[in-house]
């Protein structure tokens, strides 16, 4: 789970109804009728790729998801499955004739031509997910929720029903990292588990038991975990440090699917290393990895680890970029992978053993430039390549293009094209004469002779970024057709422009970036289209937080911010420290806790400059929301409302860090920009 609060501030669906009857050419109908493709999986022989889509149902409030087949060539799409309930997680057996997915909490098999023949795999009590199989086709391992001393089953559903009767529901912990996002973690442990793939019936077996987390909650995908290609062992994370809370020290461990005592093969480093995948030959375990302890956005590295020497080495050296999910080749010599680079994911290339006089930057291969790519697949052949592929102007739809050629061509057709104008590159010198990069967007319906307000919109993370792709719990879009133009810098801290950069924002919060971020405003209210009286900016995590700052800072003499608006903004960096549960994260962030290193969070703190304060301020939370809790906005409300100044406060009792029911997310949009319209008038 990368940083605070990862990526902007990006929440659900639409606008409320006074918005959606505005004639602009993309509202609130139309991003509901938006069909959220993902998650493709190409066959073991390259004909056809199993993915799938999802429809928001707004009377239900939640998104059903469906499977669907095409071929890898194009051509006729099929789904394969249906009904009221979401199905998930499509993944071929090794002969390619059946596929195992998720449904109603457990695991299931069926006929990967008609989606017909199903049988269940897990009936496990506490559910099963992230299905992957055995390269035999003998097993397939998932995850599982299971209380920690449980060895059996029965011994989870006799736990889960006696806390269900509980008229008592305390909470109680002895340990750090009790809860988590936004749920309490202080009973239950994520494990692997295996179980045969004949759907027989077979007792699934528990591989990582113990009171540890596989994989832990950081940067977690979900499917971290691999089978040998002899299927007699498996690869998971655990972390082995005693104190969670603090540590982003997980590791990979090797153990036997006959169970026993796991071996861990990163024991050297420190930081997080995660994806372990085995070469075909099974000579080699790669992984990603990061280097620094505690630093959950250090730079991500592919590793490469030598089975027969136990030795592991970087084969990303000298590249400057994150390395995200990535996939080998079939013949196991080269890994393909994406990376952000200033706002697009291009996919690259390295090769597993490169050349000795070749380790260096210049062995990383730039395959595909254009896109927002990710989930990334390789066809048998080793030259055909299927990925997830969006824009800020066009939805995610799945992509096949080919090594040695970067066109690509639509699989899935799934959305239609909205019109929708794209996002234009602007860059501007910031703090310390260091060039910044981020994004402007216009509305569709864009007139260079009229005036308009400025939005700016400022991402989470702190290391996070503003990317030209398509989002569904933000989108820009919107806010861009109700009449802003919508400015979104990628200031200190932002990925995709070297870790220099990403790295100099720690223990600087409100320094370079507020910097960055207000001399990018100054160069973009130069064109004559936007209206300099009529600035107002919006973020929620680290963009909370620069809100919040500028309240206490909004004396630039370029100009004002006019309204603001705060949704899970950290605001007491003192509280802050001690009721968030990542604690590594504000560990490494201020070189400290507050007792430790007083001076910057007193210096960085928004909550020393009330006085200042005096812009009018919406304040949105989740009431559920462990990673920024809701005192932060709680605090900040009152010390508004104590100072005079208009201020509105609107808080979900359901909801976490993000706003994620459509429900509730019609209503957030209805008043987010009730607020802006109020002192903006776009």
């Amino acid at each position: 789970m990368k940083r605070i609060f990862f990526l902007l501030f990006l929440f659900a669906f639409a606008f409320a109804n006074s918005y959606a009857q505005q004639t602009s050419a993309f509202n609130f109908n139309e991003l509901m009728k938006v069909r959220r493709v993902g998650d493709p999986q190409i066959s073991p022989d390259g004909r056809f790729v199993a993915y799938t889509i999802g429809n928001v149902d707004m009377a239900a409030n939640k998104v059903v998801s469906q499977i669907y087949i095409v071929p890898s060539a194009g051509g006729e799409i099929r789904q394969i499955t249906k009904g009221d309930k979401s199905n998930s997680s499509p993944r071929w057996s090794p002969d390619g004739k059946r596929i195992a997915f998720t449904t109603g909490g457990q695991i299931w098999t069926m006929d990967a031509d008609d989606g017909g023949d199903r049988k269940q795999i897990t009936k496990i009590s506490t559910g099963a997910g992230n299905p992957v199989w055995s390269p035999n086709g003998k097993w397939i391992a998932f995850n599982s929720e299971v209380y920690p001393d449980c060895a059996f089953d029965e011994c989870n559903r006799q736990k889960d029903e006696a806390q269900e009767a509980n008229k008592v529901q305390a909470h109680v912990t002895e340990r750090l990292l009790y809860r988590h996002w936004a749920e309490w973690r202080d009973r239950k442990r994520t494990h692997v588990l295996v179980v045969s793939s004949d759907g027989n019936g077979s007792v699934a077996k528990d591989l990582t038991p113990g009171d540890f987390d596989s994989p832990p909650y950081a940067a977690s995908t979900g499917f971290d975990y691999a089978f040998s290609p002899d299927s007699r062992e498996i690869a998971f994370l655990r972390n082995p440090d005693k104190v969670e809370a603090i540590s982003t020290n997980s590791d990979v461990y090797i153990v036997s699917i006959d169970g026993g005592t796991a071996r861990n093969i990163t024991a050297n480093n420190k930081g997080y290393d995660a994806s372990p995948v085995y070469t075909p030959d099974g000579k080699y375990v790669i992984y990603r990895s990061q280097a620094t302890q505690g630093f959950e956005s250090d730079r991500w590295r592919i590793m490469r680890y030598n089975r027969q020497t136990g030795a592991s080495e970087e084969l990303t050296g000298g590249f400057d970029l994150q390395a995200d999910d990535f996939v080998l080749s079939p013949d196991g010599k080269t890994i393909y992978f994406t990376a952000n680079e200033r706002g697009l994911a291009p996919i690259y290339s390295v090769a597993v053993e490169p050349a000795r006089q070749m380790k260096s930057a210049t062995s990383v291969k730039k395959i595909i430039s254009g896109g927002f790519n990710s989930n990334v697949n390789i066809a048998r052949d080793g030259k055909t390549l299927v990925f997830l592929s969006s824009s800020n102007a066009a939805p995610g739809e799945i992509f096949r293009a080919f090594v040695d050629s970067p066109q690509a061509i639509n699989l899935s057709r799934a959305n239609t094209d909205f019109n929708l104008q794209k996002p234009e590159d602007v860059e501007w010198t910031g703090a310390m004469n260091t060039k910044i990069h981020g994004f402007l967007l216009k509305p569709a319906n864009f007139n260079p002779s009229k005036k308009y307000p400025l939005l700016v919109i400022i991402h989470g993370g702190p290391q996070g970024a503003s990317n030209n792709n398509w989002g569904y719990r933000w989108n820009p879009q919107i806010f861009a057709n109700a009449g802003y133009v919508v400015f979104s810098p990628n200031p200190r801290g932002s990925t995709g422009y070297g870790q220099k950069l990403t790295n100099e924002v720690s223990a600087d919060w409100g320094g370079k970036a507020y910097v960055d971020i207000m001399s990018g405003v100054a160069n973009v209210i130069k064109n004559p289209y936007i209206d300099k009286n009529r600035i107002g900016a919006a973020g929620a995590s680290y963009g909370g937080y620069m809100v919040d700052w500028i309240l206490g800072h909004n004396n630039d003499p370029r100009f004002k911010f006019k309204t603001l608006v705060s949704h899970a903004g950290v605001y007491n960096l003192e509280s802050m420290a001690t009721v968030t549960e990542e604690l590594w994260f504000v560990n490494y962030e201020f070189k400290g806790m507050p007792w430790e290193n007083p001076v910057n969070y007193q210096r960085w703190s928004p909550h020393k400059f009330v006085n200042n304060f005096n812009t009018p301020t919406l304040v949105t939370a989740g009431e559920i929301d462990y990673r920024v809790p809701i005192d932060q906005s709680l605090q900040l409300f009152t010390a508004l409302q104590l100072k005079g100044v208009d201020s509105k406060l609107v808080v979900f009792p359901d909801e976490g860090h993000w706003i994620l029911k459509p429900q509730n997310s019609q209503f957030w949009y209805g008043q987010v920009l009730d607020w802006l319209g109020k002192y903006l008038n776009p």
